[in-house]
């Protein structure tokens, strides 16, 4: 009987995680705003974080645009209504900023 219930325990934890894993990509809220998570690569250093983080909150549209740790590929949680900005806006904003160290360089690419 602790067996079955142990064995119910982590079949619930899995789907539970399963679906949270899931949600993380795009999230439709009640008030009309969307939330994505963006995956980006070619960022250096911390200051290409912030960087990013402030050309993308400078969108019409964007409410928060919060970058995770660096690394090979960086995350961003941005928030943001569909009606006044796209994704596809979000995505070249990010790709158009210059690095840091030469801000005429564009290195940062999208992951799919």
């Amino acid at each position: 009987m602790k067996f079955l219930k142990s064995l119910v325990l982590v079949i619930s934890m899995l789907i539970a995680t399963t679906s949270v894993a899931f949600a993380q990509k795009t999230i439709q809220n009640s008030d009309n705003t969307k939330a994505i998570v963006v995956k980006v690569k070619g960022i250096s250093c911390s200051m290409d974080l912030k960087m990013i983080s402030a050309n993308v909150e400078k969108l019409k549209g964007v409410s928060s645009c919060i970058s995770g740790k660096m690394g090979t590929t960086s995350s961003f949680q941005i928030t943001f209504n569909p009606s006044l900005v796209t994704e596809i806006e979000i995505h070249k904003t990010i790709e158009n900023t210059g690095s840091c160290e030469n801000p005429e360089e564009k290195i940062y690419k999208i992951k799919q």
